[in-house]
């Protein structure tokens, strides 16, 4: 018997059930899977019932699970590296992965309602492109060459907008070769999506449209708010939207549209903001986040790159309710298509929920010769910095191309150009939007989980 939480049998003193009853109490332990026969009835309380003439032992357990009412209790570590007992024992982990399968089910059928179509590109790679985040590097020993599990599916999808498809969606596995942490998981899933003659506004109502469907789908009665840890999440009500600009305006009192392109006075003025900053936080995540930003302020080469420094240090902890982050600087999007209205920025949002990112888009940039320049200096960036891409907690896809990475012990990768990607923007890509959003957040979200361990069937362990 399985996917019941408890089995109770009650001796019937009308009937010579005794050596049954012996017999169950000898040889069943908690863990042990049988099967009964007998017919259906329902006790005086209502309760449905089987009225034994059989029980046949299916599956004899070896092993003792934890005790009935503490489980693991607080050893998580335990609990994760035995998933599958952990799934008997542990209240709402099934449930979770539930969630996680109704989520998928409703992103597919939104999708399909819309005309998207769901395709499946390669995992195995050439070169890491689509995103700013470093590759696992493998070898085909057949063709004998280097290959890299995909980071991002960006690149491979627009290759099918070339192709002549309008809309395209995928599901799937992303792998990076990074830390571990309760927002992150080095093999995650996403859902990036593209459509054409469309922009990120068009794409930003259809994000909010997946995010509350989903959320309306897994919860009991399709419920507008959410509790996530000591939050409550509206999602009934209309997103807020804001530029990144007004945002760390409204927080550190910085106005970046007065430092043009001096990167100097921008550079100052965030140092001495981010110093006054990192004496009034607490000690923690939000400190190593300021100790983090003022070391790249100092080494940032453009207006934009300091504006986004100050807003993950000061403003991105502080979204808690549903909020789309508008109009990105152009140094850190050499994918996304520039603004038709605000020069230095270009046509993007981020969704943020509980003060986490959870979904990334785009206008996209269609003009081959405005791509390859882009590409070209971000490669070069990387090479005279000496380093590999470093990786916030972006499920979708952000930047340009993974890269070599000194001092590790994995094999060497060079940060190169996608020419393939190059040639086919060349022969015509229209006007297109496209936006990815990870999967394994907005579950956390819907399951109140506070680490992303909790919504990965098997997660990976140290």
């Amino acid at each position: 018997m399985r996917g019941v939480k408890g089995l109770h049998v009650q001796q019937d003193h009308r009937a010579s059930y005794g050596t049954i009853t012996r017999d169950l109490k000898q040889t069943l332990d908690n863990g042990d899977i049988i099967g009964v026969k007998g017919g259906m009835k329902r006790t005086d309380k209502g309760e449905l019932s089987v009225a034994a003439k059989s029980i046949h032992m299916l599956t004899k357990s070896l092993l003792p699970l934890p005790e009935k009412y503490h489980g693991f209790g607080e050893d998580t570590e335990n609990r994760f590296r035995n998933r599958y007992v952990d799934m008997i024992v542990t209240e709402g982990v099934r449930a979770a992965l539930r969630t996680r399968a109704q989520v998928s089910v409703c992103m597919r059928r939104v999708l399909d309602e819309q005309g998207f179509i769901e395709v499946e590109t390669p995992m195995l790679e050439a070169s890491a492109g689509g995103a700013d985040a470093r590759p696992f590097v493998t070898w085909h020993n057949a063709l004998q060459r280097p290959y890299v599990l995909r980071i991002a599916t960006e690149l491979r999808l627009k290759r099918c907008l070339v192709g002549g498809f309008d809309k395209v969606y995928e599901i799937g596995r992303i792998f990076r070769n990074e830390g571990l942490s309760s927002r992150h998981n080095p093999e995650f899933t996403s859902i990036e999506l593209y459509q054409a003659f469309v922009d990120y506004e068009a794409m930003m109502d259809l994000t909010e449209h997946l995010v509350r469907s989903c959320a309306q789908a897994a919860l009991p009665d399709g419920i507008s708010s959410i509790a996530y840890q000591e939050h409550t999440l509206d999602l009934g009500s209309p997103f807020r939207k804001a530029s990144m600009r007004e945002l760390v305006q409204e927080a550190t009192g910085l106005d970046f549209s007065s430092f043009d392109k001096d990167v100097e006075a921008a550079r100052a003025a965030a140092s001495g903001m981010l110093e006054k900053r990192a004496e009034e936080v607490p000690e923690g995540d939000q400190q190593s986040s300021v100790a983090s930003s003022r070391k790249n302020v100092a080494q940032a080469s453009s207006v934009g790159e300091v504006l986004n420094e100050c807003f993950e240090a000061c403003v991105e902890h502080t979204l808690i309710q549903p909020t789309f982050v508008l109009d990105h600087p152009i140094e850190i999007s050499p994918l996304a298509k520039a603004h038709r209205s605000k020069p230095g920025c270009v046509e993007r949002f981020e969704l943020f929920l509980a003060g986490r990112e959870l979904a990334n888009a785009f206008s996209e940039l269609t003009d081959p010769v405005e791509q390859r320049r882009r590409l070209e200096a971000q490669v070069a960036a990387h090479r005279r910095a000496g380093r590999g891409c470093s990786s916030d907690d972006a499920e979708p896809a952000t930047a340009a191309k993974a890269g070599g990475f000194g001092g590790s012990q994995e094999a060497p990768y060079e940060v190169t150009l996608d020419e393939d990607f190059l040639r086919a923007l060349e022969v015509g890509m229209p006007p297109a939007a496209g936006m990815g959003l990870g999967i394994d957040r907005l579950v956390m979200l819907l399951t109140n989980a506070s680490s992303i361990k909790e919504v990965i069937a098997f997660p990976l362990m140290r």
